[in-house]
């Protein structure tokens, strides 16, 4: 009977240890580690992209989501510090998706300022003949809004979202830009 019990509970913590349902994101128009369309490249900088933002949904949300935010970074731009591409904060939990092009158009939350100087979606556009780079399109659950303003710099909001976030879920694209 020890013998019974002891394998039971064993089994019993196993199983309490395993995550009940990872937050996943996806896309229709962009794939894990695939190269993006041009479409949703920047339309400026020397890129000649509609600079259009990607559809995206989440699902699985951890329990005490109030909030959520997305954004898009890309870790290989060549200055030290990535480049935040677009930051949309204080989404309702209730949401599991944007669409295609949403960015400009967002009934609920707030588009802030990317390292373009503006805000809203800004398409990859790295340097001509700088290779391949990683845009991470990335969906976070926070348990609260957060008091930001459109002006608050991207870094700040990275860093508030990598303190807060009960859960996350990124997708990585690629793109480049060949040289002429």
């Amino acid at each position: 009977m020890k013998i019974a019990t002891r394998s039971t509970l064993a089994a019993l913590l196993c199983a309490a240890a395993l995550p009940a349902g990872a937050m996943t994101l996806s896309s229709t128009d962009i794939h894990e580690g695939q190269l993006m369309d041009k479409s949703f490249s920047f339309n400026g900088f020397g890129c000649k992209g509609e600079n259009r933002s990607p559809q995206l949904s989440w699902r699985d949300l951890p329990a005490g989501t109030q909030s959520l935010a997305v954004t898009a970074y890309d870790p290989d731009a060549p200055t030290g510090s990535g480049w935040w591409h677009w930051l949309v904060v204080n989404l309702p939990a209730s949401q599991s998706s944007l669409t295609s092009n949403a960015s400009g158009t967002l009934k609920q939350g707030l588009e802030l300022g990317t390292d373009f100087g503006s805000q809203g979606y800004g398409g990859p556009c790295p340097p001509a003949g700088h290779g391949m780079h990683r845009y991470q399109f990335t969906v976070w659950a926070l348990p609260q809004a957060l008091d930001v303003k459109a002006d608050t710099p991207p870094a700040m909001v990275g860093y508030m979202l990598n303190a807060m976030a009960l859960g996350k879920a990124t997708l990585t694209a690629t793109f480049f830009t060949p040289k002429e």
